[in-house]
């Protein structure tokens, strides 16, 4: 007779083999199910909005490397220039100030070169061709050309009373109000300063723009776009 086989060793019955066949797909089924959901999280929090506005596009390094040729202006920027004047973040609830903006817009030509009667980015600017561009390309807003015809626009604000985007006005030709710059906080003001040099931070502290420095106006951004519309 053959040797009988052991009640460990006998094949599973076909109704017991069946059994086994179910328990393996369910849990196959479930872990595959566990897999898809942890993609579709994976894929939904790389979907997420983004909650805070981008930084300026002023890119440091550029405006460093193309002041090398302005001694002064490269000392001036290594040693003045401050992230936080080009970095300004918000929470987008939050809006930003038009003058805020105009100021923003002025710093994304840090390194142009000073060009008298220039307007454009291109061929260079002087430091009322600086505001009338960042004006109209940051905010629609026609100024008009002169600095001194600017300042007639805004409303006097006391020194200690400045405000990111104020313009600041200098006397460098014997008359008021013959040179402006924006104000951006910590006596820093960006403007275009004269033939050889080009558009960058300086300290109105400093010896020099202390002694020329006749007033600051504080455009009122709003109503000069609506009486531009109204014309």
């Amino acid at each position: 007779m053959p040797p009988q086989q052991s009640a460990t060793s006998l094949p599973p019955s076909p109704a017991c083999a069946s059994s086994l066949s179910k328990a393996r797909a369910r849990r196959l089924l479930s872990s595959c199910l566990t897999a898809l959901s942890a993609l579709t999280l994976v894929g939904c929090a790389a979907t997420q909005p983004e909650q805070h506005a981008q930084p300026s596009r002023l890119i440091r390094d550029s405006y460093l490397s193309r002041t090398q040729a302005d001694p002064l202006g490269a000392y001036l920027a290594s040693k003045e220039f401050s992230n936080r004047y080009a970095n300004d973040t918000y929470p987008a609830s939050i809006p930003v100030s038009p003058n805020k903006i105009l100021a923003n817009a002025a710093l994304d030509h840090l390194g142009v070169k000073y060009k008298y009667g220039g307007d454009e980015p291109n061929t260079g600017f002087d430091c009322s061709g600086l505001i009338t561009y960042a004006a109209e390309h940051s905010l629609g807003l026609k100024l008009p050309r002169r600095s001194r015809d600017i300042a007639r626009l805004g409303k006097a604000v006391e020194r200690a009373e400045l405000k990111k985007g104020d313009l600041v006005f200098f006397n460098t030709l014997g008359s008021r109000f013959s040179h402006v710059g924006i104000y951006l906080g910590d006596q820093q003001f960006v403007h275009a300063p004269r033939s050889g040099a080009v558009v960058r931070i300086e300290n109105m502290n400093t010896n020099y723009w202390q002694k020329r420095y006749n007033g600051a106006r504080r455009l009122d951004i709003d109503a000069l776009q609506t009486a531009s519309l109204s014309r």
